[in-house]
């Protein structure tokens, strides 16, 4: 493996700043792995070989869907789409919005933005289900008060990922057990574990940084000039749908809430930590639009035909969204085989002065996470390479874990092809390079500070 397995994603890069088309981006960077992965004899010399690429790039599309993880989220990302169009048109939206303006919990742009963390913060039993409640929660509250989609995307993109990971009572702590299963670190994997909360700088500084948007009301860069551009909007400001009644919204949120715990133990055979994030999101979802469907039938307001149309219609507005998670999660299978992340990985060499090798490996997290799209499988990736370093260097376990998981979250929070990125934008119904663009310089200053500590940390503790 060599420089080249890093083209892809330096191609998708390239064209999302060039011309700011991320579906295009995207397919030309899962085009590039499998022009790469095609045999040298294949490529020397072959007029054929660009067309065998393509081909090859549409064949791995189609095998996303031959994994049923991958499936579910892409259905489970239309079917967002139909829940949110039946509590919007139903007026449950605008009515929950007058109701908690008119009791105080929603007095003001400090109290929405509070209240909106504070719900990720307590859902932390899975990402998407954090990110998903909160986004759908605070739309139309922070229409009212002018704060920009980006915002919330920000909000919620960065609270439930480092919630998740610090808070580890749940998939996240158990796959990152089972990674960990089978090493010999001197002291249970569980131990490690938790010795990782107080050294993951970067979900601690990431929190800090929310919290502090939050009570201040200060938001800086690109996300600023967002905010303005929403405070104008909302100076003519009106409901999209009359109000008629906050149950129409709040029985399906609780619905999808209620019913992705139960999920999560009925999948997980009674222990919610075991519990399949995959199929619990995308049953809860599918039941809290059952819900939204049958309250509105029930209603009389609404016919059958009226409802599948508007289901129909959600959908559609996400399916720019549902198009960019399958090319990315094509893409991820794409630089998996061709060994974009093992590359890079192998960066981290024997010969890096001792303090600089848990910085080293929180930056090689952020690049592998960035370039893949996914926390999880660098994850994967690292965690393998960074427990021989534990055993043959005597580096503290807890830190090593915790620079591995915060540069993982980093980079992830960084990507345009995450699909983490793209749920956040969906549940705020922000635009993907908006959020990017608008959460990237947060992301940034949080990554810098973290390097720092790890580098006082390794300095202090080795």
């Amino acid at each position: 493996m060599t420089w080249v397995t890093i083209l892809p994603p330096l191609v998708a890069i390239i064209v999302v700043l060039w011309r700011r088309e991320v579906i295009l981006a995207l397919f030309l960077a899962v085009f590039t792995a499998e022009f790469l992965l095609l045999s040298p004899g294949n490529v020397t010399g072959d007029v054929m070989a660009p067309l065998n690429a393509f081909v090859n790039s549409l064949e791995r599309i189609v095998a996303v869907f031959a994994t049923a993880g991958n499936s579910r989220i892409l259905i489970f990302s239309l079917l967002i789409g139909a829940l949110l169009a039946y509590i919007r048109v139903s007026g449950g939206v605008s009515a929950l919005v007058e109701m908690m303006v008119g009791s105080g919990l929603a007095r003001g742009r400090r109290s929405v933005g509070l209240l909106t963390t504070l719900t990720g913060v307590v859902i932390f039993i899975e990402s998407n289900l954090s990110v998903l409640t909160s986004g759908i929660l605070a739309r139309g509250l922070f229409d009212k008060y002018g704060m920009s989609r980006a915002r919330l995307a920000y909000i919620i993109d960065s609270t439930s990922a480092p919630v998740c990971i610090l808070i580890l009572l749940n998939g996240w702590g158990a796959y990152v057990l089972a990674l960990l299963s089978g090493y010999q670190l001197g002291q249970p994997a569980v131990v490690v574990l938790w010795g990782t909360v107080v050294l993951n700088f970067y979900a601690l500084i990431t929190l800090g940084l929310v919290f502090y948007t939050v009570l201040s009301d200060r938001v800086y860069g690109p996300m600023a000039i967002s905010d303005g551009k929403a405070r104008a909007e909302t100076l003519s400001h009106h409901h999209e749908y009359p109000p008629t009644r906050a149950r129409f919204m709040l029985v399906p949120l609780l619905t999808m809430i209620l019913g992705m715990i139960g999920f999560m133990w009925w999948t997980g055979d009674g222990d919610i930590a075991l519990g399949n994030g995959s199929k619990s999101v995308l049953y809860a979802t599918a039941l809290a639009a059952l819900v939204a469907y049958v309250m509105m039938v029930s209603s009389r307001r609404f016919s059958h035909i009226q409802l599948v149309e508007i289901g129909f219609r959600g959908m559609g507005e996400l399916l720019p969204l549902v198009t960019i998670v399958l090319f990315s999660l094509a893409l991820g299978a794409s630089l998996q085989q061709l060994g974009t992340g093992v590359f890079i990985a192998g960066l981290v060499g024997n010969y890096l002065p001792l303090v600089l090798v848990v910085p080293v490996l929180f930056l090689s997290g952020a690049l592998i996470s960035f370039t893949t799209g996914t926390s999880w499988g660098t994850f994967a990736i690292l965690i393998p390479l960074g427990v021989p370093l534990i055993q043959s260097l005597g580096l503290p376990p807890s830190l090593v874990l915790a620079a591995i998981l915060g540069g993982g979250v980093f980079g992830d929070h960084c990507s345009p092809i995450s699909d983490t990125t793209a749920i956040s934008a969906i549940a705020s119904g922000c635009d993907l390079l908006e959020h990017v663009r608008t959460q990237l310089p947060y992301a940034l200053i949080a990554g810098a500070i973290s390097l720092i500590f790890y580098v006082i940390a390794s300095v202090i503790m080795l």
